[in-house]
């Protein structure tokens, strides 16, 4: 059996209430989305810093480390601690990391909210993702399934709802939500679940991955990384997202809410089922 990280549950306010002025010249109380650097040491190293909202840190950190590469499994991590007080979580790993230094060298900055970071080549390593076959029934996606999806993130309580400046990340299986994570950037949301699906021991194949944000090259990656074939974003998708999707042979939804919707590429992996056109 795979040991699995002895992790924390640090927790922390995730709302702020603030007074502001409207456009009455009215003083009203308003909650605002919290935001806390998080600086992570691995090893007693430090690596990076983080900008989050703060939900579930931990798996946070675990998913970073997961996306950047600089772990290949789950078992390599012995605890993540995170303390508040310091701001810092403390990854202990069971036996290092090999070529940290190497790992860690080149830094590319993405376009994610809050500026992303992804060592080593964006490109790297793309030739090893192995994602399910184009006609495993379990790796595609109707178009009621996507309705069902949509739905459910329509109805789907959060913090942007009440306050915004957030993004959301989900995961489905079909219509079927399975967790969904808020923060501050987009790219710290996907961490988060894919961190979730390590501890959880959930494969990507037969999932759907969901974003509020736009679809970047570096979203794509991760979504990839985790092996999830389909995504679906609320927003819209950069010309690197798309290529790199159609390199992986990824199904790409973007504009998608209530029953409207972009297939930008993998429609082989989509069961269509078009509505009658409006006159």
């Amino acid at each position: 059996m795979t040991p699995l990280p002895r992790l924390t549950a640090a927790t922390a306010a995730l709302m702020h209430e603030a007074d502001v002025l409207d456009e009455f010249g009215a003083t009203r109380r308003i909650s605002i989305p919290a935001e806390r650097a998080l600086t992570v040491f691995v090893d007693n190293r430090e690596l990076v810093t983080l900008m989050t909202l703060g939900a579930a840190p931990e798996l946070l950190v675990l998913g970073y480390l997961r996306n950047q590469r600089l772990v290949e499994r789950v078992a390599d991590i012995d605890s993540i601690t995170v303390d508040w007080d310091v701001q810092a979580a403390a990854v202990k790993t069971r036996a290092g990391i090999e070529d940290f230094d190497q790992k860690t060298a080149k830094r590319v900055v993405t376009t994610g909210c809050g500026q992303g970071t992804v060592f080593g080549d964006l490109m790297s390593d793309l030739e090893s993702i192995r994602l399910p076959a184009v006609d495993e029934p379990s790796a595609r996606l109707s178009q009621s399934a996507l309705y069902a999806l949509l739905n459910a993130m329509r109805v789907q309580e959060s913090t942007y709802k009440s306050a915004g400046s957030v993004h959301g990340c989900a995961l489905f299986r079909q219509g079927e939500l399975l967790t969904f994570v808020e923060d501050v950037g987009r790219h710290n949301a996907i961490d988060t679940i894919a961190g979730w699906m390590w501890m959880s021991g959930v494969g990507g194949a037969d999932k759907i991955f969901y974003t509020t944000g736009r679809l970047t090259s570096e979203m794509v990656i991760k979504s990839a990384q985790m092996g999830v074939p389909i995504i679906v974003s609320r927003s819209g998708v950069t010309q690197m997202g798309l290529e790199l999707a159609q390199r992986l042979k990824l199904a790409l939804f973007g504009r998608a809410t209530n029953r409207h919707f972009i297939c930008y590429c993998g429609f082989e992996r989509f069961d269509s089922q078009p509505e009658a056109a409006r006159v």
